[in-house]
């Protein structure tokens, strides 16, 4: 599972990577963010080091990475360079190797099924994505952000989110929560969800594309399957080891 997600980053990371503006001197840069970074995220989270993995991409990297860009002393669009970079690896990598960090989690009752929870969260964010576009088909009459995203509604948003909560619920079976714990932590992880698609959506705006990339035929993108699990995986890891661990 931890190898399965260093490659959906690997990819989500290639397709950012090749929207974005780079130069010459960002090279060493960019050899790192898929040399240096992945592995050692990853084998973080294989080796279960939470004191390090929480903080690895978001201080050390951070830092380290407009230091390499600098020291090139090339300035052309330098802010525009680095923070694309950092949000790249903030999202195509330090938030989605949360998915199998939570094989890590010692709950209490719950050892030895940690996939499961990994299940729940694909399974209710990637529901509500679907739930949402139907109630939005079906009711859909205030727009929420025309520029950012045409098709979501706010209807189609609180019905997916009713659902998916109900969803979530139904499924508390495969989860240490309880059947209110589960729609809990389901309507904020879809929440979320939503959150980290209308932020996907409005980076490629602003790139003026209508897809990631070409990945899976008619479906865009690896980053178009997982924007989604971009903000919801952070916070729902962080929900259950914070309070079920």
């Amino acid at each position: 599972m931890t190898i399965l997600f260093a490659l959906i980053s690997f990819a989500a990371l290639r397709e950012f990577v090749t929207l974005t503006h780079s130069r010459r001197s960002d090279h060493w840069v960019l050899l790192g963010m898929f040399g240096i970074i992945i592995p050692f995220q990853y084998w973080l989270v294989w080796t279960a080091w939470y004191g390090l993995f929480t903080i690895f991409i978001p201080v050390y990297c951070f830092l380290l990475m407009p230091a390499i860009t600098a020291l090139h002393g090339d300035t052309e669009r330098f802010l525009e360079r680095v923070s694309a970079q950092q949000w790249a690896v903030m999202i195509s990598v330090y938030c989605v190797s949360h998915v199998p960090a939570l094989l890590t989690l010692d709950v209490p009752g719950f050892e030895g099924r940690s996939l499961l929870l990994i299940a729940f969260l694909i399974i209710t964010v990637q529901g509500s994505d679907v739930l949402q576009y139907i109630f939005g088909k079906l009711f859909g009459r205030h727009l929420m952000s025309p520029k950012v995203s045409p098709s979501k509604t706010w209807e189609g948003l609180v019905g997916g989110l009713a659902t998916s909560s109900l969803l979530g619920a139904l499924l508390s079976f495969l989860t240490p929560f309880s059947l209110l714990q589960a729609a809990g932590v389901a309507f904020i992880a879809c929440l979320m969800g939503f959150l980290g698609g209308l932020v996907a959506s409005a980076i490629k705006r602003d790139q003026g594309v209508k897809d990631w990339g070409h990945l899976i035929e008619g479906h865009g993108g690896m980053m178009d399957r997982a924007d989604s699990l971009v903000f919801a995986a952070p916070i729902f890891f962080h929900t259950v080891r914070y309070f079920w661990t």
